[in-house]
């Protein structure tokens, strides 16, 4: 367990992380930290690593404090955005690099950067250049490397930043199945809210130097800890209801309410994604349609109901003027806990 107490950080002046109480890992194997950039979320990494230094507050790991513990003696893993790898040395050699540290011969060292490069599913890949791997390819082998001496930590910060979209996701899923298979407790940095939702078991929310929210990704979205959150990870409408006996209503509609959303009678404050609501053509409808974009199989539209502007998606093409209306659907709304 990783423990975070009162961490403040700074630079010169300027506190950059103030006060954090965090605590990684339990039954919780991938940890995110999910900020905007420039909030802290790489800095408090880096000082949980021990490449910046802590201005107050206590970092430890299971029980001993890492204030005097060198970086090289933390036993954590790091993998940065860029991977970081030694161009002028092949695959093979990049992932044994720390593995002399650790006492192996060279045929112990080979064993294990074969069973690293099957992890990543880069089988036979030891004597590839790295500068002939794709990006992909590249994060895969920084993830062997890192993982190689089996740190008791690993730190991924924002590892899939500088690949394109599909590649991201289908990385962030891979990424996750090998540390769960290494069985290493890992904590990654990203500005991307699809990735933590991909890679992680729980999600920490950081903004400006705090963290304000944490739960697993779904109870996240559905119970955020206030508006900020909420339209932090994707909310476009905020807008009032109330809870009486089961029922959450909204001048938009009225949807159940899950009993394990612990959520208590009386009014509250209602986030909307576009999913969240689903337009349908209906020549009687309430809402009529100002803005209709077509998407890969849906369209996304904005739509005015009694004055009030909101997104919806359609599953069937309309157009601006069209009358529809509105089901709220009750497993992509959330409602803020403040």
């Amino acid at each position: 367990m990783l423990t975070l107490h009162d961490v403040s950080i700074r630079y010169g002046s300027r506190e950059v992380v103030h006060g954090v109480d965090w605590e990684v890992g339990g039954d919780s194997p991938v940890t995110a930290l999910l900020g905007p950039s420039g909030c802290g979320k790489s800095t408090l990494l880096r000082a949980i690593a021990g490449l910046e230094p802590v201005a107050s507050g206590t970092v430890s790991y299971d029980g001993q404090s890492l204030t005097r513990i060198p970086v090289h003696h933390r036993d954590f893993g790091v993998v940065f955005q860029d991977g970081q790898l030694f161009p002028g040395r092949t695959v093979g050699q990049n992932i044994a690099y720390g593995l002399a540290r650790r006492g192996l011969d060279r045929a112990q060292s080979r064993a294990r950067v074969a069973e690293l490069l099957e992890l990543v599913r880069l089988p036979g890949a030891q004597n590839w250049r790295v500068t002939e791997l794709s990006g992909g390819q590249a994060q895969r082998v920084a993830l062997a490397r890192a993982l190689a001496p089996r740190p008791r930590l690993l730190l991924l910060d924002e590892p899939l930043a500088a690949l394109d979209r599909r590649l991201r996701d289908d990385l962030a899923v891979t990424i996750a199945d090998i540390v769960r298979t290494a069985g290493t407790p890992t904590v990654v940095v990203t500005h991307d809210h699809t990735e933590a939702a991909l890679m992680a078991d729980v999600v920490s929310v950081m903004r400006d130097g705090s963290i304000v929210d944490t739960a697993a990704p779904q109870r996240l979205w559905r119970r955020p800890a206030d508006e900020w959150v909420a339209r932090f990870l994707g909310a476009t409408d905020i807008v009032d209801g109330e809870v009486r006996a089961g029922l959450l209503t909204t001048d938009i509609g009225a949807v159940p309410v899950d009993a394990d959303l612990d959520i208590l009678d009386g009014p509250c404050r209602v986030a909307l994604r576009p999913d969240s609501l689903r337009a349908e053509p209906d020549p009687v409808g309430a809402a009529v349609v100002t803005r209709a974009v077509p998407m890969i199989g849906t369209w996304r539209v904005q739509v005015d109901v009694g004055g009030r502007t909101v997104d919806a998606v359609s599953d069937v093409a309309v157009a601006a003027a069209d009358r529809v209306s509105l089901t709220p659907m009750p497993e992509r709304i959330g409602v803020v806990r403040t």
